[in-house]
């Protein structure tokens, strides 16, 4: 009898193993299948996308050309499209049964930087930019090609594997990512009322500094929350000469500038993020005239709605406070003013981190998905469409650079230009096809075929 039972027991270890070995085969096989399409995509005609994107960069709310182009490749990949939605945003749906809606973001506009990359394709294009009113060259800096291809790789790909999930796929490709309003705006002119609010959201982002075709995710806030903050300080005008007879205003910004530092230093908790940048700092006229006026610009960064409330409130309270502390009447204390409605933190839905990331650890290996926090305090306009309503969403690093770049870099060559530098330049085919392949399997997993 126990022999029996060994042999039993025996013999389901053996089915329940070669269970294993059938499922881990055909996951196998189906992962090298999307991978080498999506390359075979990228050479066919992602490339020259690609390209095309690249060398016609536009502005925040200048990207006519580049909606249009857009809207046109994911039309062709048999998605209903609606452009003009928030100015130059698209929405592109495709129904394919019951299932969750799940929302994919590509932002689309590109920076007033010169471009100095070397790459042949670079861009020499030029627009007005709309803020200044003057000429500007523009470039891709920031990557914003490399996640439209992607999507468009994204929908070629789902449009022909139907029969492998069920849901909605929305994609959108939204504006003026780099003026923190794209999505805002996008929100306003009622997305969700009419196309449907989505039950995940999911962003890529590549990032210069990490290997081409690394995966960063992580869990809380990847990306930080933004204000701008305009200061102006009156003064009473005099003779450069003659200081006691006025109140000069670049000394009190200047006090005011190192006061600042002091809310971040000593009054936020020394393990909660935060950042007070003073970027401009504009004021007189003449070398001999104490002006009767001082503009301060800053940047305002936090991870959570409570530094975002210190740190504001802390700016006020210091400017004011100096003016009196200055001997200004009340009617010429520095007045504090926020720019735009600044946007909130990026947090990801933890949960949905983690089932993402066993996702991708097993399509591409462990050491290729990492979850390494951010030194930086850069922001982002994604949490406009998943914080109100809460939508859980991901929001990933794909990694731009060049293993070569990145190894001659630790060897004491040349530095790898980060995001927003005019020399950025990425490794655009494995940026876009592993951007690609992520989202897609993130997909297939959200939306199993019913």
């Amino acid at each position: 009898m126990a022999r029996s039972n060994t042999m039993q027991l025996l013999s389901s270890l053996r089915a329940a193993v070669l269970l294993a070995l059938i499922s881990l085969s055909v996951h196998s096989v189906a992962q090298n299948e999307l991978r080498a399409s999506i390359s075979a995509d990228y050479h066919d005609s992602l490339h020259d996308l690609f390209v095309h994107f690249h060398r016609n960069p536009e502005l925040s709310f200048l990207e006519h050309a580049t909606a249009a182009r857009l809207a046109s490749e994911l039309r062709d990949a048999g998605f209903t499209v609606t452009e003009g939605v928030g100015g130059t945003g698209l929405v592109a749906l495709m129904e394919n049964g019951e299932g969750p809606t799940v929302m994919v973001r590509a932002d689309m506009d590109a920076l007033p930087v010169e471009e100095r990359s070397g790459l042949e394709y670079a861009s020499t294009a030029k627009q007005i930019d709309p803020i200044s009113g003057r000429e500007v060259p523009v470039m891709h800096a920031c990557g914003h090609d490399v996640h439209m291809v992607s999507l468009v790789a994204t929908a070629r790909q789902m449009a022909a594997r139907r029969d492998s999930w069920s849901g909605t796929l929305m994609l959108n490709g939204q504006p003026a990512e780099e003026r923190i309003s794209g999505a805002r705006i996008m929100r306003e002119d009622q997305i969700w009322d009419r196309f449907g609010t989505p039950d995940y959201a999911m962003a890529l982002h590549v990032m210069s500094g990490l290997e081409a075709g690394i995966i960063n995710v992580t869990e809380g806030s990847p990306m930080a929350g933004s204000d701008s903050v305009d200061i102006v300080i009156h003064g009473i005008g005099t003779h450069g000469a003659a200081p006691h007879l006025g109140k000069d205003p670049v000394v009190l910004g200047s006090q005011l500038v190192m006061a600042l530092q002091t809310l971040v230093a000593r009054e936020l908790s020394p393990r909660q993020p935060g950042v007070v940048t003073v970027g401009s700092f504009h004021a007189g006229s003449k070398h001999n005239i104490i002006s009767d006026r001082a503009e301060l610009q800053l940047t305002v960064r936090n991870t959570n709605p409570e530094t975002r409330q210190l740190l504001l409130e802390g700016i006020e309270r210091i400017a004011v406070n100096l003016g009196r502390a200055a001997g200004l009447p009340e009617d010429k204390l520095p007045e504090v003013s926020l720019n735009n409605p600044g946007t909130p933190p990026t947090v990801n839905n933890d949960e949905l981190v983690k089932r993402l990331r066993g996702v991708w650890q097993q399509q591409f290996g462990e050491d290729r998905v990492l979850a390494v926090t951010s030194s930086s305090m850069g922001a982002e306009d994604f949490p406009y469409f998943t914080s109100d309503p809460a939508i859980p969403s991901v929001y990933f690093a794909i990694g731009g650079s060049a293993k070569s770049d990145l190894d001659a870099a630790a060897n004491g060559g040349p530095a790898v230009p980060w995001n927003h530098s005019p020399m950025f330049k990425i490794e655009p085919e494995l940026s876009i096809t592993r951007g690609a392949e992520a989202t897609i399997s993130a997909l297939l997993d959200l939306m199993p075929a019913q």
